[in-house]
Order: C-alpha cells, then sequence, then structure tokens
C-alpha cells in the first residue's frame, strides 16, 4: 500500500464517518420518532451513498492515489476497517451494549441495505477511477 492510499484511506474514513455521525444524530432525533428505526434508516442511505461517492472522488484525487486496483482499494479497505473499529467502539461504548447485541438489534432490512453500503464503501476509491475516466500513467 502506497502513502498516498494509506494518507487517502484516513481522509476518506474521516469523511465519510462525519458525515454518518452528523446525518445518524439528525435520523436519530428527527427520523426515528415520526417514521421509525427501518424507513429512518434507509432514507439516510441515498444521502450517504452521495457522501461515500464524493468524498472517494475527492481523496483520490486529492492524495493522487495511483488508478492501479491494489492502491485504490487499499484506500477503501483502510477506510472500511477503521469505520467498523469506530462503529463497534461507538456500539459497545456509547450504547453499552455487546457486540453480538448491536448486530442482533439491527433491522434486517435496512441492516442489509447497510452491508451492501459498506461493499460499495470500501469499493467505491476504485469505482470512481473507472467511471471518471481517470488516466494514471503512473499506475
Amino acid at each position: 500500500m502506497t502513502a498516498q492510499s494509506i494518507k487517502a484511506g484516513l481522509a476518506y474514513f474521516a469523511l465519510v464517518f462525519g458525515a454518518g455521525f452528523a446525518l445518524g444524530a439528525l435520523r436519530v432525533s428527527l427520523l426515528v420518532p415520526r417514521l421509525g428505526e427501518r424507513i429512518a434508516e434507509l432514507s439516510e442511505m441515498p444521502l450517504m451513498l452521495a457522501v461515500v461517492v464524493m468524498a472517494a472522488r475527492f481523496v483520490v484525487r486529492r492524495f493522487a492515489v495511483p488508478l492501479a486496483l491494489p492502491a485504490r482499494l487499499g484506500t477503501g479497505l483502510l477506510a472500511l476497517a477503521l469505520l467498523l473499529v469506530a462503529e463497534v467502539l461507538l456500539a459497545v461504548a456509547l450504547q453499552e451494549r455487546s457486540l453480538a447485541e448491536y448486530v442482533a438489534s439491527r433491522d434486517p432490512v435496512s441492516g442489509s441495505v447497510y452491508l451492501a453500503m459498506l461493499v460499495l464503501f470500501a469499493l467505491m476509491p476504485a469505482l470512481v477511477g473507472q467511471f471518471d475516466g481517470d488516466r494514471d500513467d503512473r499506475a
């Protein structure tokens, strides 16, 4: 993994986690009481997808991550690992739940969509290069 990939992965995690934390606070306080957990979580997903795409585009350009698949996947996988650690820590520390309780409490529908979003989050640094038509002679 290149230095650019590591820096980009850290920034990618920070951007998406920060946005997710802010949107999550709004979701829990405004949407969940009115719409319920499932609809509130599903309503947040398109916004998070937009954040993921914009953050991935930004970090691969800002940190000049090579178009090579290992470099781009390294960025996404590092960010995913950090995101999962942060989520587990928040679930266990702030919500005072065990990991098993946290996983069991997830709604099956929105939880499945969330898992798909995690896969997209990890892959997005590689995907944006393909869709944006990035050219990188160093890769």
